[in-house]
């Protein structure tokens, strides 16, 4: 493989490691948590929610979680909207300011999605 065309695929094959990596270590972690449930299983001790639940086998989760995430997406999808102004103010070149738009509409819209999802989701009633 040319050097030529690797530097262009570099970012590709970046997140594609990124994401081979997290899930493998995902992965080994379950796979140890289980070992240990099997294992006090075995000798008989009670597990109860609480036990599992610090174990890491139900996941704790922020109630606020979605709408961090949606804000951090929008602010990527902003952040990308200017780098492609800038490029535009600095070459001249309106065409950067299009596509770099364009681009940050992914992030954007997901961002969008999650915040959606955090008004528009089940809450609990508050005592």
């Amino acid at each position: 493989m040319e050097l030529g065309l690797l530097v262009p695929l570099s970012p590709f094959i970046m997140v594609i490691a990124i994401v081979w990596f997290v899930s493998q270590a995902r992965a080994r972690s379950n796979e140890a948590v289980q070992k240990t449930v099997q294992k006090a299983i075995e000798k008989g001790v009670e597990l109860t929610p609480d036990t599992i639940k610090a174990m890491g086998v139900q996941p704790n989760r922020e109630p606020n979680s979605d709408l961090r995430r949606g804000l951090i997406l929008i602010a990527t999808a902003l952040g990308l909207v200017v780098l492609g102004y800038g490029i535009g103010i600095a070459d001249g070149d309106e065409e950067a300011t299009a596509i770099l738009s364009s681009i940050a509409a992914i992030p954007g819209f997901i961002g969008l999605a999650l915040i959606g999802m955090h008004i528009f989701a089940n809450k609990k009633p508050s005592d």
